[in-house]
């Protein structure tokens, strides 16, 4: 079956397409996707190749090891599905396997579109081991680190358990890595759609300290008055 998924992944490829997604997912030397191999096909179709299929653990396990970006993305697809279909336990176990994935999740996107519906969504049925979440802000691994604010958005969109995204961001102010940055000022963007006024009261303990990008992208949805303000340091 793998070995089909991959030709029909293959039939689709496109060369001039996947030039375009390594300067764009930066996987020149040094990059943060260094190495990263695209068959250059868009998020849409590998969908639907995908949902042609229905892989095992072991089989989602073989696309995860694969230098190929698209067989990450059409395993993680598969993952998901099978997360929404399973039982508690089962759940449980599908949680446990992303984690112990995660090094392998290698990109922005891959971790974006995977990480609230697996690791957001596993936390909010079984809050007691939010923990893991600060755990993984503290990894040394960029992927992890993502996915330890990205996995908030399910928290976020719930409007659950605000004051955990509010903790994540602090746990990251002073990453290193612009993906981190982004990532969280997208992440208080969002509660801030919510809760305004608290995404102001983090901003006013933390904003002097923030990484500029990350601020940005926290107040984006502010009045043009107010984010001059606020990046001035001029706040009340």
């Amino acid at each position: 079956m793998l070995n089909k998924l991959k030709k029909d992944l293959e039939k689709v490829a496109d060369s001039k397409q996947a030039k375009i997604f390594q300067k764009f997912f930066k996987t020149g030397a040094g990059e943060y996707g260094e190495g990263d191999i695209f068959l250059g096909i868009k998020v849409p179709v590998t969908r639907q190749i995908i949902s042609n299929y229905e892989l095992d653990l072991e089989q989602i396990q073989n696309l995860l090891n694969s230098k190929i970006h698209e067989h990450r993305l059409a395993a993680l697809v598969s993952l998901i599905k099978k997360y929404k279909e399973g039982n508690k336990i089962e759940r449980g176990g599908i949680f446990n396997f992303y984690l112990a994935n995660a090094k392998r999740i290698n990109n922005w996107d891959l971790v974006d579109i995977s990480a609230p519906q697996i690791v957001g969504d596993y936390l909010l049925e079984n809050p007691g081991i939010k923990n893991i979440l600060k755990k993984l802000a503290k990894s040394k691994n960029i992927w992890e680190r993502r996915i330890s604010i990205i996995s908030t958005f399910a928290f976020i969109r719930k409007e659950k358990f605000s004051e955990d995204v509010l903790s994540i961001s602090a746990e990251l102010l002073g990453d290193s890595e612009d993906l981190i940055h982004k990532a969280v000022g997208w992440m208080l963007r969002e509660l801030g759609k919510r809760d305004r006024e608290s995404l102001k009261c983090f901003l006013r303990m933390n904003c002097k300290k923030m990484p500029r990008t990350m601020l940005r992208y926290a107040i984006e949805k502010f009045e043009a008055e107010e984010r001059k303000k606020w990046l001035k340091g001029e706040f009340n």
